[in-house]
C-alpha cells in the first residue's frame, strides 16, 4: 500500500512577464519564397530574467493519490492480456498458475514542462504585384520581438512565420536582372532542340532517307519555351521586380524534464515513463519554483535540478510564457506465482496495468521483445 506523511510545500506567489494573446497580422502569402540560411539569426528575449525561484515561496500540500487496490483477479487478467498480445506466449500458464503474493509498491514521477517562445529574424521575398505595398518614406521596421502574435494552446509546440510591419524593400528580380523572362534551360536560348529521331543528323540511318520527324533539319521547335527562347522567370512570375521583406519565424516548444525516483527492482525503469500514475501535486504559473521538504529526498532535489537547467537555457534567448511541474506515484505490483513447482516473477505497473514478464514459462521462441 502507498502511505506517505502529508507535508506542505514552498512556492512563490503569482510571478510576472503575461503571455501574448494579441491576434496576428497576417500569415505569409501564397507563393513567398525564404531565403535559406542567409540573414538568419536568433533573437535575444527582451525579458528580465525572473529572479532566483528559491528567494520567494508560498504555501501548498500534497494530494493523495488515487491508485485501486491490485487484486488477485485483476493480476492474473492484467498477466492474460499481456500474453495475448504477445506472438508465442501460451495462454496455459497463465490461466493455471498459483499466485502466492501480491507485494504492491510505487514510485514517483516528478516533470517539469515549460512553455518557451523563440524568434528567429530571416528575409523572404515575393513577386511584387501591388505598387501600394512598398514602404512610405522614413518608416523604419518594427522590432521583430513587438510583433505580436497569437500563441498556441498551452504547452502544444508549433512554428509561425509573421511578415515585420514596414520591412518591405523592393528590388529588381535578381534571377531574370528585371526582365521578367529568362533563359530556357531546356534549349540554352536556342528556341529549338535536337531531334530525338535522328539525333541531328537528318537522316534515318536504316531506311537512308531523311528524317519526316524534323524535316531534315536535324531539329526541332523547344516544346518547354514553344521556340521563344526564353520563358516566364519562376522567381519573379514575370512581374521583373521583387518584394524584399523581414519576417520573424515564432516556435513554442513545450521542453520537459522528467526524472523517477529509484525504485530498486529488477524492472527496467525507462518503461515507467509510458504510463499513467496517480496525481499528487500541480504547479502551474508564468515561473514555478523548487519543491521543498517532499517525503522522498530525491524529488525535492530533481525539481531544484530541472528549474535551474531550464531557466539557464531559456531566459536569455527564450522568453518562457509557462510552466508546470507535477508529481505523480506510478504504482507497481511485484507478483509473485508458482507454475509447474517453480516459482516466477512479473511486474504490472502504472494505472494502465501494463505487464513486465521476463521468465514467463510458457514460450515458444526466444526471440521477442517483451515490454
Amino acid at each position: 500500500m502507498f502511505s506517505w506523511t502529508k507535508g506542505d510545500l514552498d512556492l512563490d506567489p503569482e510571478p510576472r512577464h503575461p503571455l501574448m494573446s494579441s491576434a496576428p497580422p497576417g500569415q505569409l502569402d501564397d507563393g513567398a519564397w525564404v531565403v535559406q540560411g542567409r540573414g538568419v539569426k536568433p533573437l535575444p528575449s527582451p525579458l528580465d530574467s525572473p529572479g532566483k525561484p528559491e528567494e520567494q515561496r508560498s504555501r501548498s500540500s500534497f494530494m493523495q493519490p488515487s491508485v485501486p487496490l491490485m487484486t488477485e483477479a485483476v493480476a492474473r487478467q492484467a498477466l492474460l492480456h499481456f500474453v495475448a498480445s504477445q506472438c508465442c506466449y501460451g495462454s496455459r500458464a497463465a490461466g493455471e498458475l498459483a499466485i502466492r503474493q501480491l507485494w504492491q509498491l510505487g514510485t514517483y514521477r516528478y516533470r517539469l514542462e515549460t512553455f518557451s517562445e523563440s524568434r528567429l529574424s530571416e528575409w523572404a521575398f515575393e513577386p511584387f504585384t501591388k505598387p501600394r505595398a512598398a514602404n512610405p518614406a522614413g518608416d523604419s521596421p518594427l522590432d521583430p520581438w513587438r510583433v505580436e502574435v497569437r500563441a498556441p494552446p498551452l504547452f502544444q509546440g508549433q512554428t509561425r512565420r509573421c511578415r515585420v510591419p514596414h520591412s518591405t524593400l523592393v528590388r529588381d528580380c535578381h534571377r531574370c536582372h528585371g526582365h521578367g523572362r529568362s533563359k530556357c534551360g531546356e534549349c540554352h536560348g536556342a528556341g529549338r532542340t535536337r531531334c530525338v529521331t535522328c539525333k541531328g543528323s537528318r537522316w534515318r540511318l536504316k531506311q537512308q532517307k531523311r528524317c519526316q520527324l524534323c524535316s531534315g533539319t536535324g531539329h526541332n521547335r523547344c516544346n518547354t519555351c514553344s521556340g521563344r527562347g526564353s520563358k516566364t522567370c519562376a522567381t519573379c512570375q514575370g512581374e521583373k521586380k521583387l518584394q524584399h521583406f523581414k519576417q520573424v519565424v515564432v516556435t513554442w516548444k513545450n521542453n520537459v524534464f522528467e526524472f523517477i525516483s529509484d525504485h530498486q527492482l529488477n524492472f527496467p525503469g525507462e518503461l515507467l515513463s509510458k504510463v499513467s500514475g496517480g496525481n499528487i501535486f500541480k504547479d502551474e504559473n508564468v515561473v514555478v519554483y523548487p519543491i521543498i521538504d517532499f517525503p522522498d529526498p530525491e524529488i525535492s532535489l530533481a525539481s531544484q535540478r530541472a528549474i535551474a537547467e531550464h531557466r539557464t537555457a531559456f531566459a536569455t534567448s527564450s522568453r518562457i510564457l509557462r510552466q508546470r511541474q507535477t508529481i505523480e506515484v506510478i504504482p507497481i505490483t511485484e507478483v509473485h506465482y508458482q507454475y509447474s513447482g517453480k516459482p516466477y516473477i512479473y511486474y504490472i505497473y502504472g494505472l494502465e496495468n501494463k505487464v513486465y514478464a521476463l521468465d514467463y514459462p510458457e514460450r515458444c521462441c526466444c526471440g521477442c521483445t517483451i515490454i
